[in-house]
């Protein structure tokens, strides 16, 4: 029968030894997660704080990957749209330069041109400031020794504890053998287990405050420095939307004006033939008019003007107090019609 006990207590031993063996093979990575009262209340308190923090600080290490990542992917981009902008500025340049000045697509490009080349600098510092500002910082925490010695105290103090465990039972294997079989040799044994117990409590204690300590400094710093590198990349996007929005803005009232200036001047006088007849007619004007050019006709309310022609964007072109000029032809009514042959070589 003490035969059959020797056996089953040797082999119960050879199990838990196996299962610990197990325990730290899939544990030594990580912080082990356990129920199990290893000593007291307050002992499964620190190991239930240490868990917590250890997920905390590697659930802060994740999100600053991802991070990480997002902002290289922004980078790579950035830099592929620079390229291409480049490239778009240098061929509107080009096609402004080559083509007439008064051509409005031709001006057109050329400001679209020049000012891509200002909104492709605006990404490059945005670039910039995605690399200093976010993906450094970020890199050196995530790689950064705190973060790894922190870890490493933990777990550390996570196998103490398994060994601990480990050695509680081996104390209750002990104390069965002494009640049953009380020998000088039995009652060493289990002292030496007793007091390698009280050593690893001991050293628990100091390990698991020293670890909760920097476990939590290391959250603190990743809460704060996670948040910060969030904000700059919030501020520097805004600034360079802005930026570009503002770019954009000007050139997009450069052209509008252009065309609304291309489009409401008075059109280039063209000679007619002299053996053409053309029916001038005689308008009274309805509003006063100042001319902003050489080539515009000013006249008062009242006026009389010969006008001679009128054109599809609004304009017309006559004679009024002896002098030649063009006007918008809204602001007249007409009044009688006149053969051109009646004003050869006349001015009103």
């Amino acid at each position: 029968m003490d035969a059959l006990r020797k056996q089953a207590s040797k082999f119960r031993e050879q199990v838990a030894k196996q299962q610990q063996a197990v325990i730290k093979q899939f544990s030594s990575s990580g912080y082990e997660s356990s129920d199990v009262v290893v000593i007291d209340e307050v002992e499964m308190q620190r190991h239930q704080q240490l868990e917590k923090l250890y997920r905390a600080t590697r659930a802060g290490k994740d999100f600053q990957k991802e991070i990480v990542k997002a902002a290289e992917t922004f980078t790579a981009i950035g830099y592929k749209h620079i390229e291409t902008g480049t490239k778009l500025s240098e061929d509107c340049c080009k096609y402004g330069a080559e083509n007439n000045s008064d051509n409005i697509l031709a001006k057109a490009a050329a400001v679209y041109g020049d000012a891509r080349k200002h909104v492709e600098k605006e990404h490059d510092e945005l670039n910039r400031l995605l690399s200093s500002q976010v993906l450094d910082p970020l890199r050196q925490m995530i790689n950064g020794a705190p973060l790894e010695d922190a870890r490493h105290l933990a777990q550390r103090y996570s196998r103490m504890r398994q060994e601990a465990e480990a050695q509680r039972e081996d104390i209750s294997r002990r104390q069965i053998r002494v009640r049953e079989a009380p020998t000088a040799e039995q009652v060493a044994k289990l002292h030496a287990a007793e007091a390698r117990m009280q050593e690893l409590k001991a050293n628990m204690a100091v390990l698991g405050k020293e670890a909760a300590a920097a476990l939590a400094a290391v959250e603190a710093q990743q809460q704060r420095l996670t948040f910060q590198r969030l904000v700059a990349m919030v501020e520097g996007e805004k600034t360079f939307h802005l930026r570009v929005a503002a770019i954009l803005g000007e050139i997009e009232a450069e052209m509008v004006s252009d065309r609304q200036k291309k489009e409401s001047a008075p059109p280039v006088a063209i000679s007619e033939n002299g053996s053409e007849k053309t029916m001038y007619f005689l308008a009274e004007a309805v509003h006063p008019f100042s001319a902003e050019s050489e080539k515009e006709l000013s006249f008062s309310k009242g006026d009389f003007v010969v006008v001679r022609k009128v054109t599809s964007t609004g304009w017309a072109e006559g004679e009024c107090n002896g002098r030649a000029g063009w006007f918008p032809s809204s602001y007249v009514e007409k009044r009688q019609r006149i053969p051109s042959s009646n004003m050869a070589g006349e001015v009103y």
